[in-house]
């Protein structure tokens, strides 16, 4: 492989796959070769709309079959979009085919089919990652940076996240994050693994001791063998005591923020997972004050925002081609990072133990076992 370019394939022709196309045109080390369909056709529709849209000078080829791409020496990694519940087999074959893997979320149906994923990839030396696209923004080292210097926040109390957004009937009857067979998870797999990921990310990884999840609203199709969730609630305890509650939603309006309380102050962000629309990305530390003096109580407001020059989608500094920008540089160094794998099973391994408590009265569940 050129030091230079990582040469990717695309496996499914899903619509996140166009914005990544983008992602990947602007990242200045890689490039799409081909994508792969059930159908040549299929394929070449998908890639005529992205040139369409975001044209590159370097023909894309259309590949009628997954087996056929994995099989290229031209492609040096591989973007999974599949369904989560078909996605396993083919991450591994991908690895097996000695192709880097960069995967949607969530990453799979349960933790033993990430650590399948993750067993093939290690065996192959290929590269593992998951596709969440806030962890590659500048902002999270910002507001790393505030959690870590023992004064905006102080130690962390407590930690608030929700993703949500309201799909309408058409949308429940016919998307597949509403069919147990292909995203059996529902809103928690789509979205709760950010809700979930980011609270990790606030613990810096360390991992409950307990997890409680409920299903409040849930939906069972014609086609479908199960219940999926369309709305959920997770609960977590972690043994440094510090409670984590997440609310994930198809029923709410476009709602994507998490809140850090501390001993001093607090840190919140509205739009952690996908930016607001211009050329910066900001959160806000809170460090209010209530003062008593004779028959005056006043509540004083004191809130700073903190504010990053970083574009949203797909500019060339925004968080979606960073994500590919440093897969690509992963894959050109010729080492793997660990990291990425093992955040990902850790996500999942909360995931599994939410919906586990929702199963059972929401009773209490510790992830590790």
């Amino acid at each position: 492989m050129s030091q230079q370019n990582c040469r990717w394939g695309i496996l499914s022709t899903a619509g996140i796959a166009m914005k990544n196309w983008h992602s990947i045109a602007a990242s200045g080390n890689g490039q799409v070769v081909a994508v792969a369909s059930r159908s040549q056709e299929k394929a070449q529709q998908f890639i005529d709309a992205c040139q369409g849209s975001v044209p590159v000078p370097h023909t894309v080829d259309a590949v009628g079959s997954y087996e056929a791409l994995l099989a290229r020496d031209d492609v040096d990694a591989v973007y999974i979009p599949l369904p989560t519940g078909v996605r396993t087999d083919w991450v591994v074959r991908a690895a097996e085919a000695g192709k880097h893997v960069m995967v949607e979320k969530p990453c799979g149906v349960d933790a033993e089919e990430v650590r399948r994923m993750i067993a093939a990839c290690e065996s192959s030396g290929v590269q593992f990652m998951d596709g969440v696209m806030f962890m590659h923004s500048a902002r999270m080292q910002a507001m790393r940076d505030v959690l870590d210097d023992n004064s905006s926040v102080g130690t962390i109390r407590r930690i608030a996240s929700q993703f949500s957004f309201c799909a309408d009937e058409q949308w429940v009857s016919s998307n597949i994050r509403a069919s147990s067979q292909l995203e059996p998870a529902g809103c928690l797999g789509d979205l709760g693994w950010y809700t979930i990921r980011i609270i990790l990310w606030a613990m810096q990884y360390e991992m409950p001791v307990e997890v409680r999840g409920r299903i409040l609203h849930g939906v069972r199709r014609p086609d479908s063998d199960a219940i999926v969730p369309m709305e959920f609630q997770g609960e977590l305890h972690f043994a440094s005591g510090v409670s984590a509650t997440f609310f994930n939603s198809f029923r709410a309006n476009h709602q994507q923020w998490f809140h850090v309380s501390g001993t001093q102050g607090y840190l919140t962000c509205q739009d952690f997972v996908l930016p607001y629309f211009g050329n910066e990305v900001a959160f806000d530390v809170g460090q209010h004050n209530f003062v008593a003096d004779g028959c005056f109580f006043n509540m004083e407001k004191s809130l700073r925002t903190h504010t990053l020059a970083e574009y949203s989608n797909n500019h060339a500094n925004a968080q979606e081609t960073q994500l590919f920008r440093d897969f690509a540089a992963l894959v050109a160094s010729g080492q793997t990072d660990s990291f990425w794998p093992e955040v990902a099973l850790q996500t999942q391994l909360v995931l599994d133990a939410a919906l586990k408590s929702a199963s059972s009265d929401g009773v209490a569940v510790n992830p590790a076992v």
